[in-house]
């Protein structure tokens, strides 16, 4: 859907890399790129990452399940006046929402009568859990929510914890849920993806942008939203 979209919007793809031509990731073939969108899993998204910097290709990244390294990526990043950009989610609703999310935590961080949980739905061949979109959301949360401490992937009577709960289901794109309940009342901000397109958009739209750029930068500086 990338290429697809890519091609659409006037570009060219000189090269694609998945696990059955490795011995073409080189830096002659990769050099032919403008930019490189780095789209595979937790296990192999670092190392992909680290190569395409140190091959001096702008680098776009959706994957998530490594956000241990992602610190890492950007320091080579500025060593090698690079560029890099990587998000948990490249769709321009979830980018939005990712704002709402914030502003609703700060609302509600005065109210302590609410407990706020969270769930995310994805297809079965989803790698992570939670999805990467529900740890920038909980992480958000906790920034902005002092009585939660920490999140959980499961349900906690804890009310320091904040629990998310992950569901595998086929076909679902991505729902993301976020509720506030207390005795009286819910307040609930839900975003559901209807189909891949818009985060397959977005990566295209985040390589235009880093294509002639130096930086790490995130999607909110492709869409120009947020602080």
């Amino acid at each position: 859907m990338i290429e697809e979209i890519a091609l659409q919007r006037g570009h060219q793809v000189v090269l694609k890399i998945d696990v059955s031509n490795q011995q073409d990731f080189t830096k002659e073939n990769i050099s032919k790129a403008d930019v490189a969108i780095e789209f595979t899993g937790p296990d192999s998204a670092f190392q992909n990452v680290m190569k395409c910097i140190n091959f001096r290709v702008p680098t776009v990244s959706g994957s998530t399940g490594w956000n241990n390294k992602i610190d890492e990526a950007k320091s080579l990043c500025q060593q090698k006046d690079g560029s890099f950009l990587h998000t948990s989610n490249f769709s321009i609703g979830v980018n939005i929402f990712f704002e709402v999310n914030k502003l609703l935590a700060k609302l509600m961080a005065s109210h302590a009568e609410y407990d706020v949980t969270m769930k995310e739905i994805h297809h079965t061949q989803k790698k992570d859990a939670p999805s990467g979109t529900a740890v920038t959301l909980a992480e958000q949360i906790l920034s902005n929510l002092p009585r939660k401490k920490n999140w959980i992937n499961q349900s906690s009577q804890n009310k320091e914890q904040l629990s998310i709960i992950s569901e595998r289901i086929d076909p679902a794109p991505g729902t993301h849920e976020v509720k506030y309940s207390s005795e009286v009342d819910d307040i609930e901000i839900i975003h559901t993806a209807h189909s891949r397109k818009g985060f397959a958009l977005g990566a295209v739209l985040a390589a235009e942008f880093i294509a002639h750029r130096k930086g790490v930068f995130s999607m909110k500086d492709v869409l120009n939203i947020g602080n």
